[in-house]
């Protein structure tokens, strides 16, 4: 007996499909039968290498798109669009965290924003085109949202203020979106990692003192693996998770529960 995570026949948007969380999702939904389309900024070698890897400009496509304003997520919407005339699927991943420790008392207005530009401001242009677009669909499920925030959404994030309110606003947002979008036939969930091993990430945990300070308050003993994260992603978007709408889906080793 076999039990299928299938989406044959859908579209997927990824953001920040490049690298980490992001590229292991595009790579999960192309094997779930999927037709891809995925951000990325700067490295386009490694986002044309993706595109190949996955079956080429048929089943994947690369958009260079930088994230910022509501402008640059609607944009990226459009070319999704453009590249397979629908859109099934709005995966929201990319997102930047200053590695820095930086108080709160002494952060920089530019910091503030540009923290909160990536990871909040293009999410309401991704999110408001992506509707327009699930819209569209004729069908009784016409699409589903997934957000990715971060378990210090849950619980704050000392020095890191500007990255834990932007995700915490994801959370309520989907929360938000949920309740406006199910009766139309939008799913709308979150998935939120803890520590994952990823570029992003890579600094303090290669760093003995923050990697041990980091695995301490994870029960599993260790970080995450970014099929670890991309599978739950993928999940939310499949017929087995028909009855999930409005969903933080903490994907962290069981570290939010213990502070």
């Amino acid at each position: 007996m076999c039990v299928s995570l299938s989406l044959a026949g859908k579209v997927a948007l990824i953001t920040g499909g490049s690298r980490g969380i992001g590229a292991a999702t595009v790579r999960l939904f192309h094997e779930a039968g999927a037709k891809v389309v995925f951000s990325y900024q700067h490295a386009a070698e490694r986002a044309q290498a993706l595109v190949a890897e996955c079956g080429g400009a048929k089943c994947c496509v690369a958009v260079q798109q930088e994230l910022s304003t509501p402008e640059s997520g609607r944009a990226l919407v459009l070319a999704a669009l453009a590249a397979f005339g629908r859109l099934d699927c709005l995966i929201v991943n990319h997102g930047v965290w200053p590695a820095h420790d930086q108080p709160l008392a002494t952060m920089l207005d530019t910091q503030w924003r540009s923290t909160l530009a990536i990871n909040l401001d293009s999410v309401f242009g991704l999110v408001q085109a992506g509707i327009v677009a699930m819209l569209e669909n004729d069908a009784a499920v016409k699409g589903h949202i997934v957000l990715v925030a971060s378990t210090a959404a849950q619980r704050g994030e000392a020095f890191h203020a500007d990255y834990a309110a932007s995700k915490g606003a994801l959370i309520s947002l989907t929360k938000s979106l949920s309740s406006e979008l199910a009766p139309q036939g939008i799913y709308a969930n979150c998935v939120a990692p803890g520590w994952v091993a990823t570029e992003m990430s890579a600094a303090a945990l290669s760093d003995p003192v923050a990697s041990k300070k980091a695995t301490a308050t994870i029960p599993l003993g260790r970080v995450g693996d970014v099929n670890e994260i991309a599978g739950p992603i993928l999940f939310l978007c499949t017929d087995l998770a028909g009855f999930i709408s409005g969903e933080i889906v903490n994907v962290n080793g069981g570290a939010v529960l213990v502070g």
